[in-house]
């Protein structure tokens, strides 16, 4: 499966409850057009919308599931009962956070529960190189520069761009497949992700949210 990514672009369909397309029917219309573009896999988001995508596409899912626990941070699959919702739906991986922001059960126990009781892959969404070298050291198959800028320990360095830093040091440190994500939002920087050692690329925002787009394109017309 991960061989047939290799240099692809896998779509980030997902919509929250406060946007025009949230809803399984809208994300699953996303990802049938994103595999007729030529993407090699989907990212999404929910039990019903990854449900609806499995069912009308043949492409591998990566599965999360967002969900704010109070007193946490750790919102992307934090926990067991996350990660068995996701299989259940029909994803292929299962993303995590696996930075250091506080969570429910411990990164351990979630990992060896994905990969050993479920039998899935583990992606570990991460947001320093830390974070990656921990990851793979407790077993995750995968790692995405998902969360750079996204953690308290990140925030100040976010910018409007990829983080590349993050992405050289990770491909530099590991020997799993690092997925570039987070930010992308031209052709040109998903391909300066792939000069830079990324496995492939995840794009969201850029393609699945019109309301991003749009945005996007008024702020240009006034440069």
């Amino acid at each position: 499966m991960l061989e047939k990514w290799k240099a692809g672009l896998v779509v980030s369909c997902q919509a929250l409850e406060d946007e025009p397309l949230h809803g399984p029917h809208f994300m699953e219309r996303m990802a049938r057009a994103a595999q007729e573009g030529g993407a090699v896999g989907i990212r999404a988001n929910g039990f019903q919308d990854i449900q609806a995508i499995r069912a009308s596409i043949d492409l591998p899912i990566i599965g999360i599931n967002k969900r704010k626990i109070t007193g946490f941070d750790a919102f992307i699959t934090p926990a067991k009962e996350d990660a068995r919702l996701v299989k259940e739906a029909g994803a292929d991986i299962i993303a995590i956070d696996a930075t250091t922001q506080s969570r429910p059960e411990t990164l351990e126990e979630l990992i060896h529960y994905i990969k050993m009781e479920l039998g899935k892959v583990v992606m570990a969404d991460v947001s320093t190189v830390a974070d990656g070298i921990r990851a793979q050291q407790l077993g995750c198959d995968l790692v995405g520069t998902t969360l750079a800028g996204y953690t308290q320990a990140t925030m100040q360095k976010k910018s409007k761009d990829p983080d590349f830093d993050l992405l050289r040091g990770l491909v530099d440190q590991l020997h799993i497949p690092v997925i570039a994500e987070g930010r992308i939002h031209t052709p040109e920087q998903a391909r300066k992700a792939l000069q830079l050692g990324a496995f492939c690329v995840v794009v969201g925002g850029a393609i699945t949210r019109p309301q991003e787009i749009t945005r996007r394109f008024l702020e240009g017309m006034k440069e």
